[in-house]
């Protein structure tokens, strides 16, 4: 079975830099004939473009970087302390330059701010001029823990736009179905312009499949794993079991994490 890297937790995070684990996870599953991805906002991932190359002779590998914001200073407002937009658009171009695909993670497109067709044509224009082989994209959501942190910066930032986010929003953790119906309208023609589809589509769900992770792309554009699309059907259908035979809500462990995160001064991701 293929191992995803960075779907949850970047595995170029900062350490990786002190501690260098990354080239010897690498070599360990070329070793074991293990296909394998990675997806990151690290620029740290060009120290491996060998090794990654060499990896790829053996195993399948799939490359991708998560660039979600085009305006500087955006940017730096909601991801303090990560790689600019430059840097990762130059880590795909070395990755290109290197001779594999690089598929470019357009997410979370943050609802008013990132959303609107200049910006999102501006996106694809510089992922493309990067050297980009697809994009992948979906619409923000904001889990408990995030949600609150996610507040407290747009309350600051755009206290404007605070009364929108609660409507859209509300109690739950995603977009409205009809936000991600128009989301996809405005963007996947600007994907398809610009030559960034790619994919083919899985039998068992209908979805997209991109070689990159592994990932779905439903009708609404929405981002999913094909073992996560299966667990959330079967979770949905034992949670409903459980309510209705104790009326009790089950507790969201990505809650009990984010506030721990948030408590510890972290700042929670946002997709």
């Amino acid at each position: 079975h293929p191992v995803a890297l960075g779907t949850n937790t970047d595995p170029y995070q900062r350490a990786e830099g002190r501690y260098s684990l990354m080239p010897g996870i690498i070599d360990a599953l070329a070793d074991s004939g293990t296909p394998f991805s990675i997806l990151t906002k690290g620029s740290l991932l060009r120290r491996d473009l060998d090794r990654l190359v060499e990896a790829n002779k053996r195993v399948p590998v799939d490359l991708a970087m998560s660039i979600a914001v085009y305006d500087d200073e955006l940017q730096q407002s909601v991801e303090p302390g990560t790689p600019t937009t430059k840097a990762r658009l130059a880590t795909v171009t070395a990755v290109r330059e290197h001779g594999l695909d690089c598929g470019v993670f357009l997410m979370p497109i943050i609802p008013y701010l990132t959303d609107t067709k200049a910006h999102l044509d501006e996106a694809l224009r510089q992922a493309k001029e990067a050297g980009a082989t697809s994009v992948l994209y979906s619409a923000l959501h904001l889990k408990p823990g995030v949600k609150e942190w996610f507040y407290l910066w747009l309350g600051r930032e755009h206290p404007e736009l605070l009364p929108q986010y609660r409507q859209m929003y509300g109690r739950g953790t995603y977009a409205p179905k009809e936000y991600r119906g128009w989301l996809a309208g405005r963007i996947k023609p600007l994907i398809r312009a610009y030559g960034l589809e790619r994919g083919e589509e899985d039998p068992a769900t209908g979805g997209v499949r991109s070689s990159a992770l592994g990932m779905l792309r439903n009708d609404e554009g929405e981002r999913q794993s094909v073992g996560s699309a299966v667990r959330a059907t079967a979770g949905a259908r034992a949670t409903a079991a459980e309510r209705a035979t104790t009326g009790a809500e089950a507790p969201d462990a990505a809650s009990i994490v984010s506030a721990s995160l948030t408590g510890l001064g972290v700042q929670p991701t946002l997709f």
